[in-house]
């Protein structure tokens, strides 16, 4: 598996706490798992891998810490490398933005040069809109710990095998 590193913006430890749920499946070591609000560009370009996550605020806006990780990831030479992200909401009392912030990942970092990988048939899933989601796939792992945190293992380990085999 390539060289991973795990970035996460997260306010009440949800995200956090699916980062390393993830590192876990994965057998990413504990110190590759990245707080954002800490991250620079050396750091990021010392990855061939970036797993990126994120939950969704307020109207389906970015998780407090990405917009500062956001830019640093936008000045950093993505070309070449992997990406795959996941995203925590809320898909009952925020059924139109459902993790709308994974979207806006995805749309910050489109032209980067990056690959992406990990998209997940959304079928699986009740929500109205989302912009993380089109022609039937979330850009990535969609989350919903709120209200189907019984589905949360699952999902990870799904996911967690899907990236093993897009990592190599």
């Amino acid at each position: 598996m390539k060289k991973t590193g795990i970035f996460y913006g997260s306010t009440t430890g949800t995200t956090e706490s699916v980062a390393r749920l993830i590192a876990d499946k994965l057998g990413v070591a504990p110190a590759d798992v990245h707080e954002v609000s800490k991250v620079d560009v050396a750091l990021v370009e010392s990855y061939d891998a970036l797993i990126l996550g994120t939950s969704t605020w307020g109207d389906g806006e970015l998780q407090d810490d990405w917009y500062d990780g956001l830019k640093v990831l936008q000045g950093a030479h993505l070309s070449g490398k992997v990406v795959a992200l996941f995203g925590c909401g809320d898909s009952e009392s925020y059924s139109d933005t459902f993790c709308d912030a994974m979207g806006l990942l995805y749309e910050g970092l489109k032209d980067s040069g990056c690959t992406f990988v990990g998209a997940v048939d959304d079928s699986d899933y009740t929500y109205s809109a989302s912009v993380a989601a089109a022609d039937g796939k979330f850009v990535g792992l969609a989350l919903d710990d709120v209200n189907e945190s019984d589905r949360t293992d699952d999902r990870v380990s799904a996911w967690a095998a899907q990236l093993q085999a897009e990592l190599v």
